[in-house]
């Protein structure tokens, strides 16, 4: 009998709200008043060096004017400013003024009954000149138009825009800055950025991981629902006529929602196997998990490089959600607080009294690995993909409506799990990781679907986390941003509470769950987190990851005491690298990694046979040998 490969997590990272993803940061952003005080310390060390309050110089970390400071010293004097900069917050004035967001006012220029007669320059005449506008020279460089019906016109003008929240990275800190990112849009600066973190928080040298495999077996599933929508991406494309300017050759390709991918072949890994974008909107990073789990559990691939990157603070994206009535306006959370000012760091309110989702930019990517291969190079196992369903609502009356495809979804990974790890695992020691939009539709809604599935499997006290109320609603991210947040959970036993909240709302089907609105230290080690995913459309996605004492349990079944001694001594190796950086990026070197123009492939050095096609700069040969798995059909 053939067992199935078990996709595991040996390196995650990324940057959000929150802040750096690897090294369980952004976790620990969220959860930072229950920290013990090193962990504290050392997170908003990071933070501040990341926001550009503090520099480390000559093995110290140093303020603006060199001096010296321990960690102690760092929190003292900055830790206000970064606990203020991170996480929701007013939208900073680097993106726009939400007091005065820029638009253009038409209008009709006239004199009565008398024609409208102005002066400009030659070269600014439209083409063709309107049939009733009357044109004479003034000089060789100036006209006198008489227009005999008025102009219309567009003004430059600025509004106040009804969202003023959003959850940004970290004040001060430019992911551009960390690598070459000239015309880069920002959700690709994000992807980069964000993969590279990942990449190099496993511990592992890449070129190691590259030659232990053949260079078909590595795949890169990754996306984004709004595409580029900056002025370096579709959104300058999109608006150059209008504002009379020019498009440039790197807005139409750099806008494809295929970039998070393509950027992390092309410029990170150097990669010629697998690749994918899958969307689902705002499930889509579960759509990627999905299909790389899958392609990992077959032996189509033996390394897999997941994530979503979304950039979405712009005015145009923002009108759009806010029109649809999605979002939290300011006047919709003070009218619900019965206050004259809104607080903009409590927007998003999964699961209490809320008026909207608030919108983020993140980006997000974890490492997976077979289980053969993360044994054989000693790579440190986060947590293990144990399944991901997929499932349409079928006939729907409005596409942003809920439907039954969550309900399908959820009771699958729980029976799947449950299949796994057992009765006792599901209803002791598991978790749900809920959307948590903060719409009063989805807090009914979803808490409906867990109150359900948790009758079905006997489970109380089901505790339930939703991480958009720290970070916001990345859109493609925003499950992984679960998933991260869940290692965090594994590691540290702290479940974050929603504190956005006062209480649950009285609508919410919570007898059966836990939804605290403080953090909450677990009574036992959970063993399984259910990430539960919920997109416009009707795409729904539920996920479920096995902690990594569960899997390593699982590991030291299938290989016995002896490779698992062995395997555990390499770590150590491992776990020391993955340490050094970490520390490095807690002092502000990310080293990221981007590769623009370099190792490129000599196409007249590529052989080919009948069994294998080998490739310059790669150790091992693409397999050509394949057997026909329909033979039963033919001849």
């Amino acid at each position: 009998m053939s067992f199935a490969r078990l996709p595991v997590i040996v390196g995650f990272g990324g940057f959000n709200a929150a802040g750096r993803s690897s090294g369980h940061h952004a976790y620990r952003r969220m959860v930072i008043e229950s920290l013990q005080p090193k962990d504290r310390q050392e997170t908003i060390a990071g933070l501040a060096v990341m926001m550009g309050l503090v520099s480390f110089v000559d093995d110290a970390y140093r303020d603006t004017e060199g001096k010296a400071l321990d960690l102690a010293g760092i929190e003292n004097r900055f830790g206000a400013q970064v606990l203020d900069g991170t996480l929701i917050r007013r939208i900073d004035k680097t993106f726009f003024d939400v007091d005065a967001a820029h638009w253009q006012k038409s209008a009709t220029l006239g004199a009565g009954e008398s024609p409208l007669v102005v002066e400009m320059r030659k070269r600014d005449l439209p083409e063709p000149v309107p049939v009733n506008w009357q044109v004479e020279a003034i000089d060789d460089d100036r006209v006198r138009v008489t227009a005999s019906s008025g102009l219309e016109v567009k003004f430059d003008s600025y509004r106040d825009l009804p969202v003023k929240s959003a959850g940004q990275l970290p004040r001060g800190f430019n992911p551009g800055a960390l690598y070459n990112s000239h015309y880069h849009p920002r959700a690709l600066q994000l992807a980069v950025i964000g993969a590279s973190d990942a990449i190099q928080s496993t511990g592992l040298e890449w070129q190691v991981v590259m030659n232990s495999v053949k260079p078909d077996q590595i795949g890169v599933y990754a996306s984004n629902v709004m595409s580029q929508m900056d002025e370096n991406g579709f959104g300058g494309l999109l608006q150059s006529r209008l504002k009379g300017g020019r498009v440039s050759a790197k807005q139409c390709p750099l806008g494809l929602n295929t970039m998070p991918a393509d950027f992390v072949n092309a410029y990170i890994l150097g990669s010629v196997g697998q690749t994918g974008a899958i969307t689902g909107a705002c499930a889509s990073f579960l759509y990627n998990l999905q299909a790389a789990a899958d392609d990992i559990a077959t032996g189509k691939c033996r390394v897999a490089v997941v994530g979503c990157a979304e950039a979405p603070i712009v005015p145009e994206i923002i009108d759009g959600y806010a029109t649809m009535g999605a979002l939290a306006s300011e006047e919709k959370l003070k009218k619900l607080d019965g206050t004259d000012e809104a607080d903009p760091r409590r927007t998003s309110r999964p699961f209490g009294e809320n008026a909207g989702f608030t919108m983020a930019e993140a980006s997000q990517y974890v490492v997976l690995m077979d289980d053969a291969l993360a044994i054989e190079l000693g790579a440190d196992v986060h947590g293990a993909v144990g399944d991901v369903f997929i499932n349409a609502d079928g006939f729907k009356k409005s596409i942003s409506a809920p439907g039954p495809g969550n309900y399908i979804t959820m009771a699958k990974a729980v029976a799947s799990a449950r299949a796994i790890l057992g009765d006792e695992s599901i209803q002791q020691r598991s978790m749900i990781q809920a959307h948590g939009s903060s719409t009063p539709q989805n807090r009914v809604t979803e808490s409906q679907i867990f109150d359900q599935i948790a009758q079905v499997f006997n489970i109380s006290g089901w505790p339930v986390s939703a991480v958009k109320a720290y970070v916001g609603h990345s859109l493609s991210a925003a499950s992984g941003e679960q998933l991260i947040a869940s290692l965090g959970i594994f590691k540290y036993g702290l479940i974050p509470g929603i504190k956005t909240i006062s209480k649950v709302a009285d609508d919410v089907f919570a007898d059966r769950l836990q939804i605290s609105t403080k953090d909450e230290l677990c009574k036992q080690p959970l063993d399984v987190a259910f990430l539960n995913s919920k997109g416009f459309g009707g795409n729904n996605a539920t996920a479920s990851i096995f902690a990594p004492h569960v899997v390593e349990s699982m590991l030291a079944r299938r290989y016995g005491d002896a490779i698992f001694a062995r395997y555990k001594d390499k770590r150590e190796q491992v776990r020391t690298a993955a340490s050094t950086y970490d520390l490095a990026a807690l002092q502000g070197n990310f080293a990221t990694i981007y590769h623009f123009g370099e190792g490129l492939i000599d196409e007249a050095l590529i052989k080919v046979d009948r069994e294998h096609l080998s490739l310059p700069g790669f150790a091992q040969a693409i397999d050509l040998t394949f057997t026909n798995r329909f033979a039963d059909m033919c001849d």
